[in-house]
């Protein structure tokens, strides 16, 4: 998911905005007026403004129904949601991160096949919010990630990304640009974030999901990691803490992409889709001109795959009156179904979509095109590090993968215990 400014890291970001003016909600989701309110509780900080938009128009269009809009972000909405839910003040529509959260409210959320837009979902998206064999929640976008490369440095050295089609191209490419940092005027060739514990997490997938064979639900149930591919995260880790900006531990977000990346400072990045509003911020151009993704060759050394799916799922809670209910249904629907929810999608949202029947040519960015099309296609990998015990990779893989990255410890000591962590908080 992506990561807010330096200056935003800290802050727990609540914005509660009223798509509509009125009074508050009555005890039946209505107010005096007979309006009926419809609360989304959102943990998407930087798409609140695009939200509240659609929401005004739809409120506009639909005069009798309100859409309220809660934003917490920082990394504090899942403590915020379960505290509303605590208090009494249940929303009627959750966005929820994984399956680990998704379960947590399993009793209090619709099955979405009564929805229209669950029927346009690309194959297999429905899978990360599914318990128990029932969608309890709807992909609320994709994205996708594995090495951001800069396409002019690329150029200039004479590196064809097409002719990446192994790891060791993918190596032969590293060194080519490492031997021209001069001519070219990087500082070097990675600006691998190893100060960013979501980063290691991320990264941590294009190895464990081969492992579970590409598949959430397998991941979700996972009660041992075993590093099958163990061998070729190292190799990786070897190959780019060696051609990083150093200190690696210090570089985060904010440094790796918002100065050196965007700066033309270091050739590549470890990083997502989501990165690209934040580019568009300070350069428009150059996430639409000079940005290109790679795969990782992350379960042989022959077979790349981009790892891509939803972050983020759409849940409905059925416990609340059944107006309410059926108007967040509604409402849902119209966001992903109707031509203006669409077109918001990929112009406003900028959002990789989550559906099929998408032009490709209307998503926002090349990067973006290349994460769509190659999920349609089914060559992705799984999110698999939604699915890791709840903590574990905070309080485990993150601190044993820093420490070997400084040379603290040896990687089967990063096997052995990242293994005995995950198997017993799962």
């Amino acid at each position: 998911m992506k990561k807010t400014i330096k200056t935003s890291l800290a802050l727990l970001l609540t914005i509660t905005v009223l798509a509509a003016c009125g009074g508050g909600s009555g005890e039946n989701g209505g107010n005096d007026s007979g309006t009926v309110v419809v609360e989304f509780f959102s943990q998407k900080p930087e798409i609140t403004t695009q939200l509240q938009d659609l929401a005004n128009s739809y409120s506009d269009q639909n005069p009798d129904v309100r859409i309220n809009i809660t934003t917490v972000g920082s990394g504090e909405g899942s403590a915020a949601l379960q505290a509303k839910f605590s208090s009494g003040d249940e929303p009627a529509l959750m966005m929820l991160g994984g399956l680990p959260e998704v379960e947590r409210y399993s009793d209090t959320l619709l099955d979405v096949t009564e929805l229209e837009l669950s029927d346009t979902v690309i194959e297999g998206m429905l899978e990360g919010g599914t318990i128990e064999g029932v969608p309890l929640g709807v992909p609320m976008n994709i994205e996708g990630f594995g090495w951001m490369y800069n396409k002019e440095i690329f150029d200039q050295a004479g590196v064809d990304p097409d002719d990446i089609q192994s790891y060791d191209d993918f190596v032969t490419a590293v060194e080519t640009l490492d031997s021209q940092k001069e001519e070219l005027g990087i500082d070097a060739v990675f600006a691998f974030s190893g100060a960013e514990n979501y980063i290691a997490n991320q990264f941590s997938a294009n190895f464990t999901s081969p492992e579970y064979n590409n598949s959430i639900l397998e991941s979700y149930s996972a009660t041992e990691l075993n590093w099958e591919y163990g061998d070729q995260m190292q190799k990786y880790t070897d190959l780019f803490n060696q051609y990083n900006v150093q200190p690696i531990l210090t570089i985060d977000y904010s440094r790796s992409v918002e100065e050196l990346f965007i700066n033309d400072a270091v050739a590549m990045v470890h990083q997502g889709n989501w990165i690209v509003p934040t580019l568009n911020d300070i350069d428009p151009e150059f996430a639409a001109n000079k940005m290109g993704i790679l795969p990782v060759f992350g379960e042989n050394d022959t077979t790349g795959k981009i790892i891509a799916g939803a972050p983020w799922y759409i849940g409905i809670n059925k416990n609340l009156d059944d107006t309410v209910v059926e108007e967040a249904k509604a409402f849902l629907d119209w966001m992903y179904t109707s031509e203006e929810g669409q077109t918001a999608i990929v112009e406003e949202f900028n959002f990789v979509p989550a559906q099929e029947g998408y032009d490709v040519e209307t998503i926002s960015d090349p990067v973006s095109q290349q994460i769509y099309q190659a999920l349609l296609d089914g060559e992705t990998g799984a999110m698999t590090h939604n699915q890791y015990p709840d903590g574990w990779f905070q309080q485990i893989l993150f601190p044993e993968y820093q420490k070997y990255l400084n040379g603290d410890i040896s990687w089967d000591e990063f096997e052995a215990n990242t293994s005995k962590g995950f198997a017993d908080m799962r």
